[in-house]
């Protein structure tokens, strides 16, 4: 099994990977295809566009703007284009228009309004976030078809693929790499063998796929997005959008702390910058996925501090990457990181692991150690619901991203303080997030249909 770190950290925009991020990256595709479709057999009078939703992003889509997401996509644009630009401006144009432009001369009828249909009937027995887009001629019959999967971090499936999808992962060949771990104990195994950290086991896996320089310099890239990403949060105010009508605080918090830095607590720093990457998702802004736009702020913010109050250095920032990466591919090839599969465990969760192994790391634990670290996190989020308040990545996400930094800087030093001896290894963590995950309630696993999303007191 091998996964890219710069593919488990993909720079993106809000307020979701799975529901955002998926769906837009679908709907190019298949626009894609409708163009070589239409270049194969001519053009053709009164086509038309339909995408119909399935299962969560039937359920949440408006909050989590997956309309928004495939009208973007299906008019070319890719989420990573689009960082950085006035999207509300973008859409407001697009609004303006009833088609969609393939090819040199051909339109294509396409109203979001009555062309994206939220189907919260039976979800696709396959996966939780289907979503079926279609080509359909005058009369309504269907010309083109694909059914596509939104498999959490961003990533997408087809229905051809998903047989070979592992929770939720298309697999590919680790035959090339000098350290094929796939497991935990395997990693530990081939670091002990190897003498070599965790990162340089990563880096030289990665090198057998790209070359040095695009290696580092898309390290660095993703560090200066995140980067960017916490300090437009700081210093960005006003009501989130969505309708819940919440004021952002990190900008606030912030300042605070800087006239108290005496007082002020790691978990205050921690809780201002993951916020502050979490209130830029909640407004559609860019964001890296880490491993999840709902798990975002989690590893920036614990990156953040690091540089800011631990004299953390460029060649840290790497090893971290490249340690939380190798963590994630782990836990994202044993079990899930999406919330509409196995709940937030699996998003804060992974994440938590993700930045606490980052972290050891850099503080020169062992690999042993890194592992106890990355155990300890995602033990205490197991069984932790996806319940957002009407859909939306803000209650209680945004706070409990603050959260997830916080057991993943705690979880780093207790792992420091031992010698990496623990009961309970990370792999048998992993398997029973998974069967957690398998066990939950479908009300719990991004459907806005239990928990939080439904005790809401109306005033």
């Amino acid at each position: 099994m091998f996964i890219s770190v710069l593919e488990l950290f993909k720079v993106g925009i809000g307020p979701s990977s799975s529901h955002t991020l998926g769906p837009m990256l679908a709907a190019n595709n298949f626009i894609s295809q409708v163009g070589e479709y239409l270049q194969a057999r001519g053009q053709s009078k009164d086509l038309s566009l339909r995408c119909t939703l399935k299962g969560s992003l039937a359920y949440t889509g408006k909050g989590h703007a997956t309309d928004r997401a495939v009208t973007l996509g299906l008019h070319g644009y890719t989420a990573k284009e689009l960082a950085g630009q006035d999207i509300e401006s973008l859409l407001e144009t697009i609004s303006q228009r009833d088609n969609i432009s393939i090819g040199e001369n051909q339109l294509v009828s396409f109203n979001p309004q009555q062309d994206i249909i939220f189907d919260r009937g039976a979800p696709l027995p396959q996966h939780p976030n289907g979503m079926v887009l279609e080509l359909l001629d005058a009369s309504g019959e269907s010309l083109l078809s694909e059914t596509f999967f939104s498999i959490g971090g961003g990533f997408i499936s087809t229905l051809a693929d998903i047989g070979q999808v592992v929770a939720p992962l298309k697999l590919r060949s680790a035959s090339n790499c000098p350290y094929p771990f796939d497991s935990a104990n395997s990693m530990l195994q081939m670091s002990n063998d190897s003498g070599i950290t965790i990162a340089e086991m990563k880096q030289a896996n990665e090198l057998q796929q790209i070359g040095g320089e695009a290696l580092l310099s898309g390290l660095d890239s993703i560090w200066e997005a995140m980067q960017t990403c916490i300090e437009n949060g700081l210093k960005s105010e006003g009501t989130l959008p969505g309708g819940l009508n919440l004021t952002r605080r990190a900008k606030a918090l912030h300042q605070k702390l800087l006239k108290e830095q005496q007082t002020a607590s790691v978990n205050d720093w921690l809780c201002a910058y993951a916020m502050a990457v979490n209130e830029e998702n909640a407004a559609g802004h860019m964001v890296v996925t880490a491993p999840t736009n709902g798990a975002a702020g989690v590893i920036p913010a614990v990156l953040y501090h690091l540089m800011k109050h631990e004299n953390g250095n460029s060649d840290q920032i790497r090893e971290f990457l490249l340690t939380a990466s190798a963590i994630g591919g782990i836990i994202k090839h044993n079990s899930s990181i999406s919330g509409a599969e196995v709940g937030c465990q699996g998003e804060v969760g992974s994440a938590a692991a993700m930045a606490a192994a980052g972290l050891c790391a850099v503080r020169g634990g062992s690999a042993e150690q890194v592992e106890n670290a990355a155990e300890i996190a995602l033990e205490h989020h197991l069984g932790m619901t996806c319940d957002p308040v009407q859909g939306l990545v803000q209650v209680p996400c945004i706070e409990r991203n603050g959260f997830g930094a916080i057991k993943a800087h705690a979880a780093a030093s207790l792992a420091m303080h031992g010698s990496g001896e623990h009961f309970m290894p990370l792999d048998n963590c992993i398997a029973a997030m998974k069967q957690t995950g398998l066990e939950m309630s479908e009300k719990f696993k991004e459907t806005s249909l239990g928990g939080l999303a439904v005790s809401v007191t109306e005033c």
